[in-house]
């Protein structure tokens, strides 16, 4: 499969309202222009308008109930029809039970939505593996936000990853934490990884648009 760049926009102030459709829009047409695929998680009350802005919008975060009378949750209907395409699952700002993690991902498959199944090195990717996410994202929760990519830093964690999921099942690995340059992108495909999660380097960069342009030139 061809790499994919997942960005996700958590809640900072940069990348709510107009300043998040702003960088659905870069994502947009730097996927046109390269061939990329890039997935964008925009906050919850933006999915709706980031997805007229670009095809291919995640939640980033969904609940496993179905629906009917649950107050509060955000069911996989819900993110459908907003638009969505999947959702985040256990990102390390939002960790689940193992249970929890089970049953989201078959509601979201239950739906017809894709799942990137965050986790936090390559034991519990390989033991989450059995749940058959569409994609998995490891991310050592230390290097998150650090500005220092794990394929850089831990090289290892991205490739044992990928070779323990491998022993499971055929789901595509990702890596995140610290990726913030285009070289951190072209080394970790190069260590096995389908592609990358990464946030706070896109959404607080100074030009996104030329960041994600690079990234995606590095894994064509």
């Amino acid at each position: 499969m061809k790499p994919i760049i997942v960005l996700n926009l958590k809640t900072y102030k940069e990348s709510l309202g107009r300043s998040g459709l702003r960088l659905c829009q870069i994502a947009s047409e730097i996927s046109l222009l390269s061939g990329v695929r890039i997935v964008v998680c925009p906050q919850a009350t933006d999915i709706r308008e980031s997805a007229q802005v670009h095809s291919d919008i995640f939640a980033q975060h969904v609940d496993c109930v179905q629906q009917g009378a649950f107050t509060g949750s955000l069911t996989a209907e819900a993110i459908k029809d907003a638009g969505a395409r999947g959702s985040l699952v256990n990102h390390s700002e939002k960790r689940l039970p193992e249970e929890t993690v089970g049953k989201t991902v078959a509601r979201l498959k239950e739906a017809g939505l894709e799942s990137v199944l965050c986790t936090r090195d390559a034991a519990e990717s390989a033991r989450l593996a059995r749940f058959e996410p569409t994609f998995i994202a490891v991310e050592p929760p230390e290097l998150i936000g650090s500005g220092i990519s794990v394929s850089t830093a831990k090289p290892e964690v991205v490739r044992g990853t990928v070779e323990a999921v491998a022993k499971v099942n055929s789901t595509p690995v990702l890596c995140g934490a610290g990726v913030s340059s285009a070289s951190d992108v072209r080394r970790a495909v190069e260590l096995g990884a389908a592609g990358v999660l990464l946030a706070s380097a896109f959404v607080k960069s100074p030009n996104p648009k030329k960041l994600l342009a690079e990234m995606a030139e590095a894994i064509q």
